[in-house]
């Protein structure tokens, strides 16, 4: 079953709750999550990713997984981040990536700051605008987690 809504004045159809998506590593999942990372706190990054982490052992391949990192979150994705992020930190992220996480950076954002896709880890993702890509994907029928 697909639900329709309707977005910005134009229809959208999403799955239904628990009907299975085509597009974590090309299977087929029943969940799908985006995570808004927007802090820069040692505390939060800990909170999020245990969180994260959390779900991939629970859903395993059934879980599809983005985080949309955004203002001072996005120095986690970054080679050289101009705010603290502890090392620990920085192996969860690469960790989660190589389980499938995806982790996506805000183009303006990065702009604010002077960074490049150089910049950044390479598994991220640039997408122009943070806030966007957490409309989009919600209007895709993933669950919507921010802190």
């Amino acid at each position: 079953m697909v639900a329709v809504l309707l977005i910005n004045g134009l229809l959208r159809s999403i799955p239904a709750l628990g009907e299975l998506t085509d597009s974590h590593f090309g299977e087929a999942t029943r969940y799908r999550v985006v995570y808004q990372f927007n802090r820069s706190d040692g505390g939060y990054h800990q909170s999020v990713l245990f969180s994260i982490g959390e779900l991939v052992r629970k859903y395993g391949d059934d879980i599809e997984i983005v985080v949309v990192a955004m203002g001072p979150g996005l120095h986690i994705l970054g080679h050289n981040p101009s705010r603290p992020v502890a090392s620990d930190v920085k192996e969860k992220v690469q960790s989660l990536a190589a389980y499938g996480v995806a982790f996506k950076a805000c183009g303006n954002t990065m702009a604010s700051l002077g960074w490049t896709p150089a910049d950044l880890l390479d598994f991220s993702e640039v997408v122009p605008i943070g806030a966007e890509a957490l409309i989009d994907m919600q209007a895709r029928g993933f669950a919507y987690l921010s802190w």
